[in-house]
């Protein structure tokens, strides 16, 4: 994409949509965590949590992908 490691990482696209998601309020922030392939630090809540908040998922990838959509065409 043009960029060194010093500007832009992995983690850096990451924490930006970590960031925007929890911002806008629209996605429960299990679904932003799965989306980022974060575990559940809770051993407990970890063994009992089986939903995987895919739908929300699903939708939050496609908000993702508008808002991308929407700065490159600004």
């Amino acid at each position: 994409m043009g960029f060194s490691g010093d500007e832009l990482t992995a983690h850096g696209f990451r924490a930006t949509f970590s960031t925007l998601a929890k911002e806008s309020g629209l996605w429960h922030p299990d679904a932003i965590e799965r989306a980022l392939a974060h575990v559940e630090a809770n051993a407990v809540r970890r063994t009992y949590d089986r939903g995987q908040n895919w739908e929300e998922r699903v939708q939050s990838a496609n908000w993702r992908v508008g808002y991308l959509c929407d700065l490159r065409a600004d």
